[in-house]
């Protein structure tokens, strides 16, 4: 199952990192922050929408990040417990 950070359609990362204390990060540093217990988004870009998941564990991490899936993703490292927060992980 996955969970979502909530905001507008499209420039969802540009929403996130102005109204919550995250930053954005190159894929290895994505994957490192997963590995260490961080708050890992991927924002989707889906073409209508963009989708921002919470990337809460390796295997969740992975799913996001198969490379035969061409659609662009810009990725966000934030203090796990907001990330969960938001997302409504484990409600």
């Amino acid at each position: 199952m996955g969970y979502y950070v909530q905001g507008p359609a499209h420039r969802k990362a540009d929403f996130i990192m102005k109204n919550y204390d995250s930053m954005k990060v190159t894929l290895p540093e994505a994957k490192e922050a997963v590995m260490e217990g961080m708050g890992v988004i991927c924002v989707v870009d889906n073409g209508v929408f963009e989708a921002a998941a919470f990337c809460y564990n390796e295997q969740e991490f992975n799913a996001f990040n198969d490379p035969s899936d061409n659609r662009p993703k810009t990725w966000l490292i934030m203090d796990r417990k907001k990330a969960e927060e938001l997302s409504k992980f484990n409600q």
